[in-house]
């Protein structure tokens, strides 16, 4: 009867302690998860960009060549404006560079024109980035896969260029071309699901401040093309 006695005593003792054991753990995973969902995230605050740059307002005789690359790197500060955080503004700065490949150059003794041949030829623009972004998104604290799309305005300042013609026979290079404008304005719009993003740019103020050909009135403006990515 006594060794009964203690069998049933370990048993009680031993339940005991795996049910304290067990709530343990349960309550240590519940902290864990609640530590885990953040419910004041912020989403997509640096963003990388690659595109092709195809021209607007372009000279009689304008013709593209091979891709006109585009690159857009930088920081967005992501500010939810509703509840649900699905809703933001976000402002930010960035970096992009063009590299506009095209029959738009120089003639031999330094005017503009519309080369009918060469062998290279290219304008190639260094900006400073200050874009602003509205934002609407699925996204939720568990998940970080979820649609988007950002409409945004973007202020460049030109911070150097450089347009370099080479033929048969000359190559010129001019640099600073003052006649750039220095402000660059445009808006761009950015959607697609998880990591890729469909992403188009529209100029709205024109790369020359006069028109860079005589007797031709357009200055050409940027229409980019592209992809874009959103991390952290």
């Amino acid at each position: 009867m006594k060794n009964v006695f203690l069998l049933g005593l370990c048993c009680f003792i031993s339940s005991f302690s795996f049910a304290q054991e067990l709530g343990g753990i349960d309550e240590l995973t519940s902290k864990k998860d609640s530590v885990a969902l953040d419910y004041k995230y912020r989403e997509d605050q640096f963003y990388f960009g690659i595109s092709h740059t195809l021209m607007q307002g372009k000279p009689v005789g304008f013709k593209g060549n091979s891709v006109s690359l585009g690159m857009d790197v930088g920081f967005l500060r992501d500010f939810p404006i509703n509840k649900s955080r699905t809703i933001a503004i976000a402002p930010g700065f960035g970096f992009s560079y063009q590299n506009l490949r095209n029959n738009f150059g120089l003639a031999e003794d330094g005017t503009y024109t519309t080369l009918p041949s060469y062998k290279r030829n290219s304008l190639s623009l260094h900006m400073l980035d200050f874009p602003i972004e509205l934002r609407w998104r699925t996204s939720t604290p568990e998940s970080h896969k979820f649609w988007r799309t950002y409409v945004g305005f973007k202020a460049s300042y030109v911070l150097g260029s450089r347009l370099k013609t080479s033929t048969d026979t000359y190559s010129t290079t001019v640099r600073g071309d003052d006649n750039i404008n220095k402000w660059l304005l445009g808006m761009y719009v950015g959607a697609g699901f998880n990591t890729w993003n469909f992403y188009a740019y529209y100029g709205l103020n024109p790369i020359y401040k006069e028109a860079p050909i005589k007797d031709d009135s357009e200055k050409l403006r940027l229409f980019k093309v592209g992809v874009i990515f959103y991390i952290l």
